[in-house]
Order: structure tokens, then sequence, then C-alpha cells
């Protein structure tokens, strides 16, 4: 397993307990913020790519795809 997808993996656990943190707080962007990161680690995991890069694509996804959860709940 080389270092970049144990980081991925580090990073998904940590987004859940932030995540989790935000649900017992009651913070929602602390939920927002976990989730994130959860996907970040899951990205940079599957594709054994530095945490700079996938952070990058998921921006990237991020911004071409703004309304995808309004196209969904048509």
């Amino acid at each position: 397993m080389n270092q970049d997808r144990f980081h991925g993996i580090w990073k998904q656990f940590s987004g859940k307990v932030k995540e989790q943190w935000g649900t017992l707080t009651e913070d929602p962007l602390a939920v927002a913020a976990g989730r994130h990161d959860s996907l970040a680690g899951r990205v940079q995991e599957q594709r054994g790519i530095s945490k700079q890069e996938a952070t990058r694509q998921l921006e990237d996804f991020m911004s071409r795809n703004r309304n995808w959860r309004d196209l969904s709940r048509r």
C-alpha cells in the first residue's frame, strides 16, 4: 500500500469523525466539511494520488456540477 492510499484512508476516517461531531453539535458546516473530507479521502485512496491533487479534482468536479442536487430532486 503506498503512502497516498494510506493518507486517503486516514482522511476518510477523519472526515467521518468530523461529520459525526457536526451532527452531535448540530453544526451543519462541520457536517458538510466532514463529508467533503471523506469524499476527498476516497478519491485519494482509489486513485493513489496526492492530497492536493485529490482536493483539486473534487473541487473541479463540484464546480462543473454545481446544480446536480437540484436536478436530482425533480
